[in-house]
């Protein structure tokens, strides 16, 4: 068939670079002469630096993506082969020295969106600038070039080295500047309405709601970050004892005047490329780890062993269904009320996504075998079923999550929570230590970066979701 590439031969570079339309002498050149780090940090940035610059301005001598034809295609992908391997074989070597460099030795802390943003600026090429990252982000996902893969190659290399991978879960798990700057805001009127993310305190407790009623409480870019600065908020907060986790009402008609407690990430938004790969990786290491381990001040580090970390007991409310990310909070928790309605799902294969820190915990509440079941094969779970049961702690009917919520509240706290900290970090250095969480995160920026940028991933969207016919 014309274009399809059948029966060619491209184990000679000129051949494919050729097909491509490439200047055939210089690409092979280029990828006969690849990059192998020496050691030498300063010599190494600079061939890699050269190395990425050069492969760089090959890929710009071809059409855009979704105007390439199947030889232009494999050019590319080629291309993008070599300069990851590139790439890891410099971190391999350097990943350390980049992340001390970039903190001054560790005696700095830098949240993920931006410490791979100053890579590209310390190591030109190594990842990509903030500007092409904007450019990609007014594309459809499908016609990314998927440069953020380049992120999660650096993060994962950051985070399998002990020390370094520590230090950056300890500066995501720091309070963000704008929650610090409006603590004293709700201490002073006790609620704050960021849109997305509503924190009020209500006697004892803080309670934080999504709130994204057009996509039934959905996750996606315009949420994250307030949502992250109510958590913070809540944790903080000196006059409640205990912090909430609920879906505000929605407007669907199918759920009107209902409650839903969360559908997950906002699939419309990650098919049409309104979901950056850091986003992931932000919510994560932030405001679900928070959620498990609380916030990290001062100069001790939050691993369990240092005990550093403020903390409250969590409590989620799950109206309707957890779908997603919403079941995936619901393994942080202290305690999980739900609808008899309800159910939850971890929808990855249908998504073609690795679902957040779900592997590393789900088993730990109904075992191996039915976590595949969830993640591997969609398998739904109904609240008010044995393996419901495992997840969710109280099952009631609907009218009632009110009312159950302010009796666990009294529960929890009617005579006081002064050992609550002591016992969740207890229960957490024998189920998941912070050591353990950060060789997970090591596995997971990589492999779900490129999950991010799959060819499955639009199918998967596409055939599952109906995507491409959903309004954003």
């Amino acid at each position: 068939m014309e274009g399809s590439g059948q029966g060619r031969d491209y184990s000679d570079p000129k051949i494919y670079f050729g097909q491509a339309g490439l200047p055939v002498k210089a690409a092979a050149a280029w990828e006969k002469a690849g990059f192998r780090a020496t050691g030498n940090f300063k010599r190494d940035v600079a061939a890699g630096t050269k190395f990425w610059r050069e492969g760089t301005a090959l890929l710009a001598k071809l059409p855009t993506k979704k105007a390439r034809n199947h030889e232009q295609q494999l050019a590319a992908d080629l291309i993008h082969l070599h300069c990851r391997e590139a790439r890891e074989n410099f971190l391999s070597r350097h990943a350390e020295t980049v992340y001390r460099k970039l903190t001054k030795n560790l005696n700095e802390f830098t949240r993920v969106d931006d410490i791979t943003y100053f890579a590209a600026k310390l190591v030109p090429g190594l990842t990509p600038t903030r500007k092409q990252v904007d450019a990609e982000s007014e594309l459809l996902q499908s016609e990314k070039d998927g440069i953020e893969v380049d992120q999660g190659i650096f993060l994962s290399h950051v985070l399998a080295n002990a020390e370094t991978g520590m230090h950056l879960c300890h500066a995501m798990l720091r309070p963000k500047m704008e929650s610090i700057e409006r603590m004293r805001e709700f201490a002073l009127n006790g609620v704050i309405d960021f849109g997305p993310a509503r924190v009020e305190r209500q006697d004892k407790a803080a309670v934080v709601t999504v709130c994204n009623p057009r996509f039934l409480n959905a996750e996606d870019e315009d949420t994250l970050d307030d949502t992250e600065t109510a958590a913070d908020i809540a944790i903080f907060d000196a006059m409640s004892e205990i912090c909430i986790l609920r879906g505000g009402v929605v407007d669907h008609p199918k759920y009107k005047d209902r409650k839903i407690f969360s559908a997950g990430i906002n699939l419309t938004h990650l098919y049409r490329g309104k979901i950056p790969f850091l986003w992931y990786i932000r919510r994560d290491m932030g405001i679900v780890n928070k959620m498990l381990r609380g916030l990290a001040f001062g100069p001790r580090g939050p691993d369990e062993m240092q005990g550093g970390t403020l903390e409250k007991p969590w409590v989620a409310g799950v109206d309707v269904f957890a779908i997603g990310g919403g079941c995936q909070y619901l393994l942080a928790m202290d305690y999980v009320v739900a609808g008899s309605d309800a159910y939850l799902t971890l929808p990855a294969r249908k998504e073609g996504i690795i679902p957040g820190a779900a592997n590393l915990r789900l088993p730990r509440f109904v075992g191996a075998r039915i976590a595949r079941q969830a993640i591997l094969m969609g398998r739904r779970i109904d609240c008010d079923s044995a393996e419901g049961r495992m997840i969710c702690d109280e099952v009631v009917p609907p009218g009632e999550m009110d009312t159950t919520l302010a009796r666990v509240v009294e529960d929890f706290t009617g005579s006081g929570v002064v050992s609550a900290a002591s016992n969740r970090r207890a229960f957490r250095v024998g189920e998941e230590p912070l050591d353990l969480f950060r060789r997970y995160m090591a596995v997971y920026c990589r492999e779900q970066a490129y999950c991010h940028f799959s060819p499955a991933l639009i199918a998967n969207l596409e055939k599952h979701w109906n995507a491409a016919q959903r309004k954003i």
